[in-house]
């Protein structure tokens, strides 16, 4: 009898432990939430044994207990010992992004129940710190959509165990407003001509076609895409291979609003040209 596909889905609270278990119900795992690690191996027998084989399960576990690592780590030896598939998730988020998941719920964090949620935070993290390092795929939730997310699971787990291709995220924004967090490249194009010195692009944004021709009319600016370009089609079968499932490219001007905004654009279309899973989000389009 071949063995279970299992998914450990834990990490930070907040980082969206509860929308990966809908997520992997949808794409046809078996989902349980919260349950104790000793009791896994039970869960691995009773599933074997259905009368309705049950093949791939997804074990949304908490592990904010110290003693809950040990356990958790022997039981996942026992279950590869066994013949199990066992993949380890670990869903993180930027403290930022976490202090306000926290602020929008009104929950306190669960380790700081009377404190403020960075201590918590500060704490848990240092606590899961050797998980995280052991997990077989970390996913950075801080500035995912739902259906980014859920793209994300599927591309990972639903065919293959690794991905044939990476999900790119394209990002714009303004230096004058700060570096995105969650980003893993950063493209600077605030060395490209600047549609805020003409009057009349001035009070656009790059989402207008009027910008994107003066931007795109530049021969500076086409080069500046074709060298990115030419760095992901070398750069992204070695991110696959290494397991990335996913790539956050950022590009930046001044404000966010003009030159980075054209240059996402046009970068999405090119990408999707060739096939690839792009979103596009623009960071600070709407600020002054």
């Amino acid at each position: 009898m071949s063995g279970l596909d299992f998914i450990v889905v834990t990490g930070m609270s907040g980082a969206g432990k509860s929308a990966a278990s809908r997520c992997l119900e949808d794409l046809g795992f078996f989902c349980i939430d919260n349950l104790p690690a000793a009791l896994i191996p039970k869960v691995a027998e009773l599933c074997a044994q259905s009368e309705k084989r049950i093949e791939r399960v997804a074990l949304v576990v908490d592990a904010r207990e110290g003693r809950f690592l040990d356990v958790l780590f022997d039981v996942m030896v026992d279950l590869r010992r066994d013949g199990h598939q066992v993949r380890v998730v670990f869903l993180d988020a930027s403290d930022e992004a976490l202090v306000r998941r926290f602020s929008e719920s009104r929950r306190p964090h669960p380790l700081a129940p009377g404190g403020s949620a960075t201590e918590g935070i500060r704490t848990e993290r240092a606590r899961l710190a050797d998980l995280k390092a052991k997990a077989d795929l970390v996913i950075d939730t801080s500035s995912f959509t739902v259906h980014e997310f859920r793209k994300l699971l599927a591309t990972s787990f639903l065919d293959l165990p690794a991905p044939l291709r990476t999900v790119l995220a394209l990002l714009s924004f303004g230096y004058c407003h700060g570096l995105p967090v969650d980003a893993d490249l950063v493209f600077d194009a605030r060395c490209l001509p600047n549609p805020h010195f003409v009057e009349h692009l001035r009070p656009l944004t790059g989402l207008e076609p009027g910008v994107a021709d003066y931007v795109l009319g530049s021969a500076q600016s086409r080069a500046f895409l074709d060298h990115i370009r030419d760095f992901l089609t070398f750069a992204l079968p070695l991110y696959v291979h290494e397991g990335k499932a996913y790539l956050t490219i950022a590009i930046g001007c001044t404000g966010g609003r003009h030159r980075s905004v054209v240059l996402v654009e046009e970068l999405a279309r090119r990408m999707r040209e060739t096939g690839h899973e792009v979103s596009v989000r623009h960071r600070d389009v709407e600020r002054d």
